[in-house]
């Protein structure tokens, strides 16, 4: 129990921050109805399921956003100075996992609400997620959902960028490196998620095939990055070699943070690709439906000429 007791940071700015946003995002979501998390979105119909899915989102956000904090203050903090493994796992954390649970918590419109600024979002912002495919047009997007292959490639530099041996070694030496890290891996993070999920009120920055694309892609960067730790047959990572370091080899332990890396990556984005595929058929599936419904309804002018009158 004491490497889970042991070791934790009283980073006093960093949970002055996650209290604010926390705060913030329960008070935006509880505002205008008290003692319960209900409250919905403009334009999103007030009803049970409705309630239930905002209520679902509000959990979501908290979770993620207190998966981040554990990943910063808790032990694991420490010992991602300590062993190659355990710094893998927090890098999954603050650059995949909490920023995905972020994205699926769509906290923006309780943000915005606790700080008074909630407005019936307008027609330009971004298309909402219940949209029929192709309405959003390119100028409608808000700025950070106009570029997603750009995002996409941006997060994998940052992602392998902080794996190179120069900045992985920096970071147990230095608050400021590791303070860019952190900030880094969350907002690209986020960023990443927004363009392949969406997040209410916006859909994704990418089409559908071209999200499950950016997704394999990622997916690949990240494989070669765990096979080079797995397969290699020296120490990429030479601070990690010191008194602390024991119970396994730098070796091993550089060998096993490949496999985290490798393998934590896997059922995000195959759970996420999967996620895009079905909405994406369900939503085309409900265009055409409705499409063939309109039709059917449209009244038809007969083929045949009218038959002539006689006087």
């Amino acid at each position: 129990m004491r490497p889970v007791l042991a070791h934790w940071s009283a980073l006093w700015p960093v949970i002055a921050i996650y209290a604010v946003v926390a705060g913030a995002h329960l008070a935006g979501a509880l505002r205008g109805r008290p003692g319960r998390v209900v409250a919905v979105a403009p334009g999103m119909p007030d009803t049970a399921a409705s309630r239930h899915a905002v209520t679902r989102e509000v959990w979501l956000f908290q979770a993620g956003l207190l998966l981040a904090l554990l990943a910063i203050v808790s032990p694991m903090r420490y010992w991602s100075g300590v062993y190659i493994w355990v710094r893998a796992l927090q890098d999954l954390l603050l650059a995949v996992l909490a920023p995905g649970l972020i994205v699926l918590g769509a906290p923006w419109t309780a943000l915005a609400s606790s700080l008074g600024r909630l407005r019936p979002p307008p027609e330009a912002p971004g298309r909402p997620v219940a949209e029929a495919p192709g309405e959003q047009t390119a100028r409608s997007r808000p700025w950070w959902l106009r570029w997603p292959v750009a995002t996409v490639v941006a997060f994998n530099v940052i992602w392998l960028g902080w794996h190179v041996p120069a900045l992985f070694d920096r970071v147990p030496v230095s608050a400021v490196a590791a303070a860019a890290e952190y900030v880094l891996y969350l907002a690209a993070g986020i960023l990443f998620w927004l363009q392949v999920i969406g997040s209410r009120p916006w859909s994704a920055g990418a089409a559908p095939l071209r999200a499950v694309e950016l997704l394999i892609g990622t997916l690949a960067a990240d494989t070669i990055l765990g096979m080079v730790l797995v397969f290699g047959s020296g120490v990429v990572y030479h601070s990690y070699a010191n008194s602390a370091h024991h119970v396994m080899t730098v070796l091993d332990d550089q060998q096993l943070a490949g496999a985290v890396l490798w393998m934590g990556l896997l059922p995000p984005m195959i759970a996420a690709a999967v996620a895009v595929l079905i909405r994406w058929l369900n939503d085309e599936e409900s265009h055409a439906l409705s499409t063939g419904i309109d039709q059917l309804l449209t009244p038809r002018s007969s083929a045949w000429p009218s038959r002539p009158r006689f006087r």
